[in-house]
This record gives structure tokens, C-alpha cells and sequence, in this order.
């Protein structure tokens, strides 16, 4: 990745801190519309969950992480360590306020409205993309196959119907298949499914670091200067804000958090308490001469997706809750190797093993636009699993925002004071 960096300016126009997929993509637009931009992480760009995520502009997911299926098999689920959704149970005090949230986000009514405010926003997903695929040359990057939910049992599939019917309600493009019908999408999955379901406008991309690399090139073609530093202090002033970490002390008439599990500690000092927790996201990687699938697909018991990418097959995905300091949990990585080879017993030792953080909100929507304390600091965080298909659009959001063109209506369900 390019990784020069610029020396800490006195005063910039807008600094956009954290350069994952979200603060690229708002870095990108912001400078194409004539703004002068400052990109800050103390990390390479785009190397966290951006880097590490199943690949997939998952235009069709508008269904929350709590819903009423969850909320039935919560208790399971949470004490059976191999489930697809677990915690850390030493971060369990922690943890309590944002799975108390969770709770209540979970039920029915609440399911229903986070899905329709998610489903506004995934609508333009696509077309978002298209702009972003064509300013930043991403064509050769991007594969338009569609995405796979395999169900092998009869009680899944069945498990599933609401979220079927939800997303139909909404306009989702889906179809259900038969066995037959799925071996004849992916051939090496006969006989491994009862039935699927197919989302065929999905898009996946094939090399996520490229993908990065390529939005930072863009960025950097446009005037973007990216400095490499922490910021852990900031400050609202009458003309804008001062950001400081160490070694670090810089004045922005605009400021745009998008440090996705790291924003919460910034929007607090800002005046917005937000109650973002992290899932520890995971992946493995095996070496693939000729691709195994045809597109990504998701055993939906085991909850990862297998996405055939670049001369490799990555296994990601699972919900792990428990914080940004832990180590990476053994056991996580192994189960996803168990996973992957009740497909592919064939396959020999991963080449790569993953931990990153997804930034994680008890209702699965983001927090876009203007803190509610000051206009001058703009929130771009807590996509979950939506950060790669919601960053383009949240870029435009994000910029309409600061040219006086946002629509507060609009921006309502994603408002930083919901909570």
C-alpha cells in the first residue's frame, strides 16, 4: 500500500480520522467535490476489518444482527462456544449495557424498523458503488456473480422464513432454490444443500487489499495527504475543533469519525455517547489454483461466508463479542477450519489466520451525520457487517452534510442521539 505520509499540518479544512474502507471512501468524495482533506490513522489504510471482511457488497442485508430468531436462541447461542455468535465471557460486565440494548432491539417492532431504515440506505448501495468502481478504477476488481445462503436442513430453511418475508417486503431481490438448482450455481456443492437462496445482484470483490490500495491512490490523486498518527483528544471550539494525540495538535473547521471500533472514545469527548461495542470478526485463508465457488456463499447454521477470492479461498465471519484487547481466540479459527472442510475436506493448512474488529451497534445501524452537540464533528462509524457495502454512500451522506445538502429527515434513524 502506499504509506507515505505527510508531516501534522497547523489547521486543515476537514480531517477525516480513520482510513478504513469508510474513511477512504469519504476522503475520495470530499476531495473530488474540491475540499482539502487530511487522512489519519496511526495504522496503514485500509488494513483492519476493511482488509479482512468476506468480500461481499451485501446489498441485500437489511437484516438486522438482533432479530426475534436471534432473541429465541440467545441463551444457546451464548453459552455454547462453538455457536456463530458468541462472547468473551470475561468481558461480560462490559458487555451488559450493549446486550441489554441488544435485547430490546431484537424484538419484533424494532426488528422491523431497523430494517427499514438499513434498507433505505442499501438501496443505493449499488449504484453508489458503480460511481466509486469507475473514479477509482476497481472494474478488474469486482465480481458480479451474486451471493449464496445454502441451507442444509429442512428446520433451517423453514428457521429462515421470516427473514425471507421481511426482505421481500422491502423490495430485496431473491430467489429461493432447489437442491438441484444450487448444484447447478456451485458444483461443488452437491448434495450439501436442501435448499438456498440466491441474491443475484450482489457484487463481491475479489482482492479487498486491492481494493484499498487503489481507493487510497484515488484519494491521493485528488489531494488527500494522509498522516499517520493517533488521535486521542478532541475538542469543540467556537471555529471548529482541535484534534491532539501524541506528537499530534491540529485545528479542522471539520472533523468526520470514521475510527470504526475506535470512534467511541472520540464521539464521547465530542458530547455523544454511543454505545458501540466490537465483534471480533475472523478468517482463514487456504491457497486456491482454480476457484472452489463461483461466488460467496454462506452455510447459514455455521454462519461465515467462503468467498473464492484472488488465487485463494477466505473463510470470514462469525460474531465474537469481547472487546479490542483480547488475543485472538483459538478456538474461533478452528472452528471455521471445521466449517470449511465439511465442504472441502481436500483443503491443506491455511496460508493466513485473521483478527479484526467490527464496530457494532445493539440496533445494526450506523451513526452518519452531525454530532448533536456540534455541526463541526461529523460521525461515520458502527457499519458491522455493512462496512464495505455502506461506504460509498455513506461518503455522499457524509458529504451533503458538510455542503449544507444533508436531509435531516433522512439522516434521522442513523442520528447520533437515537440512543
Amino acid at each position: 500500500m502506499i504509506s507515505e505520509t505527510v508531516a501534522a499540518p497547523k489547521t486543515v479544512e476537514i480531517a477525516v480520522v480513520g482510513a478504513g474502507v469508510v474513511g477512504l471512501a469519504t476522503a475520495l468524495r470530499l476531495a473530488g467535490e474540491g475540499r482539502e482533506v487530511l487522512l489519519i490513522d496511526p495504522n496503514e489504510p485500509g488494513s483492519g476489518a476493511s482488509f479482512g471482511n468476506a468480500g461481499t457488497i451485501a446489498e441485500y442485508a437489511c437484516m438486522p444482527v438482533g432479530n426475534p430468531g436471534v432473541l429465541r436462541a440467545l441463551p444457546q447461542l451464548l453459552l455454547d462456544p462453538d455457536s456463530p455468535f458468541s462472547l468473551r465471557w470475561a468481558a461480560l460486565f462490559q458487555l451488559a449495557p450493549w446486550l441489554t440494548r441488544f435485547v430490546r432491539q431484537s424484538l419484533p417492532a424494532a426488528t422491523r424498523a431497523n430494517a427499514l431504515a438499513l434498507a433505505g440506505l442499501l438501496a443505493e448501495a449499488l449504484p453508489a458503488w458503480g460511481e466509486m468502481v469507475q473514479e477509482a478504477g476497481l472494474q478488474d476488481l469486482m465480481r458480479r456473480n451474486g451471493c449464496l445462503y445454502v441451507y442444509r436442513s429442512e428446520r433451517d430453511f423453514a428457521a429462515s422464513a421470516g427473514g425471507r418475508a421481511m426482505r421481500a417486503g422491502l423490495g430485496v431481490h431473491q430467489e429461493v432454490l432447489t437442491a438441484a438448482e444450487v448444484a447447478a450455481l456451485e458444483p461443488a456443492l452437491a448434495g450439501a444443500a436442501k435448499y438456498g437462496l440466491f441474491f443475484p445482484d450482489s457484487i463481491n470483490v475479489s482482492d479487498p487489499k486491492g481494493v484499498m490500495q487503489r481507493l487510497l491512490a484515488a484519494a491521493a490523486a485528488r489531494g488527500v495527504q494522509l498522516l499517520r498518527a493517533s488521535v486521542t483528544g478532541l475538542a469543540v471550539d467556537p471555529g471548529g475543533v482541535r484534534l491532539t494525540g501524541p506528537g499530534l495538535r491540529i485545528a479542522v473547521r471539520k472533523v468526520v469519525l470514521a475510527a470504526g471500533a475506535r470512534s467511541r472514545p472520540l464521539a464521547a469527548q465530542a458530547g455523544d455517547r454511543i454505545p458501540l461495542e466490537t465483534e471480533r470478526g475472523y478468517h482463514l485463508e487456504f491457497p486456491a489454483a482454480a476457484p472452489l465457488l463461483n461466488r460467496p456463499v454462506c452455510p447459514v447454521d455455521l454462519g461465515f461466508y467462503m468467498t473464492p477470492m484472488d488465487g485463494r479461498l477466505r473463510v470470514a465471519g462469525t460474531v465474537e463479542l469481547g472487546g479490542l484487547a483480547a488475543p485472538p481466540n483459538p478456538r474461533r479459527l478452528a472452528l471455521l477450519d471445521r466449517g470449511v472442510r465439511q465442504f472441502f475436506p481436500q483443503l491443506g493448512r491455511p496460508t493466513s489466520e485473521w483478527l479484526g474488529f467490527r464496530p457494532s451497534l445493539p440496533d445494526s445501524r450506523p451513526v452518519i451525520g452531525p454530532s448533536h452537540r456540534s455541526s463541526a464533528v461529523i460521525h461515520a462509524f458502527g457499519h458491522g457487517h455493512l462496512g464495505l457495502t455502506l461506504a460509498p454512500i455513506t461518503a455522499r451522506l457524509v458529504a451533503d452534510v458538510i455542503a449544507g445538502r444533508g436531509d435531516a429527515a433522512r439522516l434521522a434513524a442513523f442520528a447520533s442521539d437515537r440512543f
